[in-house]
């Protein structure tokens, strides 16, 4: 045991003096090192202190109080409800009835002697430097210290009067306002003056001004609701803070009068599930992870690590090997004073130990200087400020023990190699000659079968993306281990190569020892690159097969929701004075209730329209008789012929959609669709409603359009399967022939008729036909103009198909490309340590200094070519694998559907598979070429002449 300490101890000491002598290569292995870690150091130490702990956050959501108390708004019946308070349902079981709609009163809820805070938030569009700015305003006497926590004052104060606001900093920002400024809401002449700023911990980018209770969402609803503009509904909860807390017991009787309660002692003692009445209910469960999913997360995880520790040990193992090989004479002097094998072995592998700990302690250092510093960065960056710095000893020493095992993994090889020299090889400098192995490349064929094997089971027989992934890195692995005889392959093509690319394919051949890591790192670097690349521009190409356009190409809409359309002829002018209008086209919508009611939502005094489809033109897959299944009465074949009956056709325009599917404009809106059809723009003079969906024109050639005027009667009727009260007005209709384009519009009807049929209608915006496409500036200036009007704008520009893989494709090409440059200059360095004594003698000889600089290059660039094309080639597997599992299960959707009576799948599904080839040119030809070129500039053209030692 003596003796083996004092051995390694002097190898660990040979190795750190080697290590300090030649630094540039040391450092290069760090780095390749040390990189990873640091990344992985870092991504651990951020998740953990971004991981608040049960305290931490309900500091952030309830503050100093006991609980928070809910209104469920299920007319106070009781309620089960979540421990954490983040799902309800009423307890009693309504089936397929509504549940019961409504307020309760909290307040009778609250235990005697406790003390409660009220918070509660609306909406409001506030003045600004810039024009309006859709804000949250909460009303929480913050100052108090049953608050404490949930706002984080910067700087000044929390209000104390009813006309003074606390603002968010993120707020202060956007807005352009300061502490001092004075500001108001929209149609409100009531002014408020800031007096503070504060952030909130969980939302660092919230627009949130901090009101007292009372000071403002009242008098402002109220002022809202007389002048008809759309207010947003207001939500109150309670902060209460009582003697002994709440317990589950507490709050499951707090549920029986339909209020949810988040308490602090339940979140931090959480019940058992059983002891969860909701959780016993179907449907209801708590769902967590399972144990299978966990395992193949760890799977994935622990795939992704050793694929990542291969890559290193790939990379760093010649450079080791360039080290022994620098250092044969020292090695072999240890030989010739009675050293063994063995000691060789610990010498090499003590590097690999240095070098591994050095990268270890270097790189969770940095990780550790790196995120504390930058913790303000990340954190804006995540939106939410960090619990606490939290360090995981334990977490960053297994991180850093991989760099270690990293380290002596990748001195291996060159160890073993370096053994097995003879003394006498070693001192005179003879490299001699060494059989590859012929057993690992029938390893690495098996590998490569099996691998193919599963990853075609997987994309032809089963629809598990994980067993095709997991058959690709086998059948990778599998091509890794017979590189070796891969590069002995393409030795045989030198015959037809020039001179010097001919002499440099030759001695890669002859030292595989040498050249068949490196290409291994680079086939390694350069199929994951293919694999994705190639999955990405297949997707890419679906996704523009799949694309729908929402307008014509160039064309622009701009619609307004809110408020009764009252700023839709100031965006018109807006975006007329900044874009290139050729032709606006007017729309309006059908108005039901109050001016200012809102489309989409259901609201006191507020009601719908909707154009009904006639009963014989209704889908027989889609009309429910009874509340049964209407499908179920038909057979497979039959759901299958009705799919394509036209009354079971989807509409897959997409676009512009008009609640109630009619939309109210002039012959301009035909313009500006690009429908050419005379007929239509007659039809439309006439009066007529023009329809482009073949189901809304009756036996009679008219359309039917209901006028509901209270939505609750609506959903009841609807709920119980009876017609929907309201008032039917019938019009003439024209129906467009053939199946033209009318990106979402279903049906047009011009102001006049609307008038005289009877329809209250109200603005909506207007669609833009454009002499040229849009520029960048003129939508930036567009958008500063609408942000100054303060109105919600739904406001589009047709781009066409733009894809978003052009950035991830140059990433990958560059990120390969610097591998397989890395992976070249090492195998390139190590072969010119080898033949130095070559390059002397040719030196001598009269060789021309270029000669040095030719075969470098040449050598850089046949190690660079050979990983890059074996690499190619292997990066296509998995990537074609995923694709067919996708078509597969794309496939087997579509069929289901078809089977069921789905409706909505009108086509086959459209899955390609698509070769980047951009992107394979440069890996095929630019990466080596400039590999090659890199490595002449940078070999010197004359070495140091010296003795050759004797043979």
């Amino acid at each position: 045991m003596n003796n083996w300490f004092h051995s390694w101890r002097a190898a660990i000491r040979i190795a750190r003096r080697d290590a300090w002598r030649y630094k540039g290569r040391s450092f290069l292995v760090l780095a390749m090192i040390a990189l990873p870690i640091l990344g992985v150091s870092a991504a651990d130490l951020t998740f953990r202190s971004s991981e608040l702990s049960t305290e931490e956050s309900l500091d952030r959501t309830i503050g100093a109080a006991d609980a928070r108390f809910t209104d469920a708004a299920v007319a106070g019946v009781p309620i089960l409800q979540s421990p954490d308070g983040e799902m309800s349902t009423p307890a009693q079981d309504y089936g397929d009835k509504m549940w019961p709609t409504g307020t309760t009163d909290v307040t009778k809820t609250f235990p005697a002697g406790s003390t409660v805070l009220t918070d509660s938030s609306g909406n409001a569009k506030l003045t600004t430097v810039h024009g309006l700015l859709q804000t949250e305003i909460r009303e929480l006497k913050a100052a108090d210290p049953i608050a404490k926590g949930i706002m984080s004052l910067q700087e000044g104060r929390f209000p104390e009067k009813a006309d003074e606001f606390a603002a968010t900093t993120h707020f202060l920002e956007s807005s352009g306002l300061s502490i001092g400024s004075t500001l108001s809401a929209r149609g409100y002449d009531r002014t408020y003056r800031i007096v503070g700023s504060y952030e909130l911990p969980n939302d660092l980018k919230a627009d949130q001004v901090n009101a007292l209770p009372g000071a403002f969402l009242a008098p402002y609803s109220k002022v809202a609701e007389k002048a008809g503009m759309t207010r947003g509904g207001v939500e109150t909860t309670h902060l209460v803070k009582a003697p002994g807390g709440f317990t589950w017991n507490t709050v499951q009787q707090i549920n029986t009068k339909g209020v949810a309660v988040v308490s602090r002692a339940v979140l931090l003692d959480p019940p058992a599930d059983s002891e969860v009445p909701l959780y016993q209910r179907e449907g209801w469960g708590n769902y967590e992870s399972s144990a299978g999913a966990q395992a193949a997360e760890l799977a994935a995880v622990g795939t992704v690590v050793g694929l990542a520790m291969l890559e290193i040990c790939l990379l760093a193992g010649p450079a080791f090997a360039v080290g022994a090989r620098r250092s044969r004479r020292q090695l072999g002097l240890v030989g010739a004073n009675g050293g063994d094998r063995r000691h060789i072995r610990a010498i090499v592998l003590g590097g690999g130990l240095v070098i591994g700990v050095a990268a270890a302690v270097t790189g969770t250092v940095l990780a550790l200087i790196l995120t504390f510093a930058l913790q303000p960065v990340l954190e804006d960056s995540f939106g939410q400020r960090f619990g606490s710095f939290d360090i995981r000893p334990l977490e960053l020493l297994a991180i850093a023990l991989l760099a270690v095992l990293t380290g002596v993994l990748a001195a291996i090889v060159p160890a073993v190699t370096a053994s097995r020299q003879t003394v006498l090889a070693s001192l005179t400098g003879r490299r001699g000659v060494r059989r590859s192995s012929r057993v690992l490349p029938l390893v690495g064929l098996g590998a490569l079968l099996l691998g193919a094997a599963i990853a075609l089971y997987g994309s032809v027989i089963s629809d598990q993306f994980v067993i095709v992934a997991g058959g690709s890195a086998i059948a990778e692995l599998g091509v890794v281990a017979m590189t070796p005889a891969l590069v002995g392959l393409f030795g045989r093509t030198g015959r037809w190569l020039p001179l010097s690319p001919r002499l440099a394919l030759r001695d890669a051949v002859r030292n595989r020892g040498r050249t068949a890591p490196a290409v291994a790192a680079v086939l390694a670097a350069v199929a994951g690159t293919v694999a994705v690349s190639t999955y990405t521009a297949s997707s890419d190409a679906q996704e523009r097969a799949e694309y729908r356009a929402s307008l014509p190409h160039g064309a622009v809409s701009a619609l307004v929701m809110e408020d009764g359309g009252r700023d839709v002829p100031a965006v018109r002018d807006a975006v007329q004075r900044h874009l290139p209008v050729d032709v606006r086209a007017d729309v309006d919508r059908v108005q039901v209730g109050k001016p200012n009611c809102q489309p989409f939502m259901d609201s006191p005094g507020c009601g719908r329209s909707e154009i009904v489809i006639p009963k014989a033109n209704e889908c027989p897959l889609w009309t429910s008789e009874n509340g049964e299944d209407p499908s179920e009465k038909f057979t497979k074949e039959q759901r299958r012929k009705l799919a394509e009956d036209w009354r079971c056709k989807s509409s897959n325009d997409g676009g512009i959609y008009v609640e109630g599917g009619l939309t109210i404009g002039d012959a301009k809106v035909l313009k500006v669709l690009g429908i050419d059809d005379s007929g239509a723009e007659k039809a439309l003079a006439e009066g007529k409603i023009v329809s482009f969906s073949k189901p809304q024109v009756d036996e009679g050639g008219k359309i039917s359009v209901k006028l509901i005027a209270d939505t609750m009667k609506a959903s009841e009727a609807e709920q119980a399967g009876k017609p929907v009260p309201g008032e039917i007005k019938s019009l003439p209709a024209y129906l467009v022939p053939g199946e033209k384009n009318s990106y979402g519009v279903q049906a047009l009807l011009t102001p006049a008729a609307a008038k005289a049929a009877g329809l209250s209608t109200a603005p909506l915006g207007s669609l833009f036909s454009t002499d040229t496409m849009p520029t960048s500036e003129q939508r930036q200036k567009l958008d500063g103009e609408i942000a100054k009007i303060g109105s919600d704008v739904e406001l589009r520009v047709e781009d066409g198909f733009v894809g978003k893989s052009s950035i991830i494709l140059l990433s990958l090409a560059v990120f390969a490309g610097l591998v397989t440059i890395g992976a070249a200059g090492i195998a390139t360095g190590l072969a010119q340590a080898d033949a130095e004594a070559d390059l002397k003698t040719l030196s001598a000889v009269g060789a021309p200094p270029r000669v040095r600089r030719t075969l470098s290059g040449f050598q850089c660039g046949v190690v660079a070519a050979m990983g890059v094309i074996l690499g190619s080639a292997a990066g296509v597997l998995p990537a074609v694998g995923l694709r067919l599992t996708e078509e597969r299960e794309r496939l087997a959707f579509y069929e289901r559907a078809l089977d069921e009576g789905w409706g909505g799948v009108d086509a086959p599904p459209y899955v390609p598979i698509v070769v980047p080839w951009e992107t394979l040119t440069g890996l095929l030809v630019l990466v080596p070429i400039g590999a090659a070129l890199l490595a002449a500039l940078v070999t010197r053209s004359r070495g140091a002449l010296a003795r050759r030692a004797a043979i």
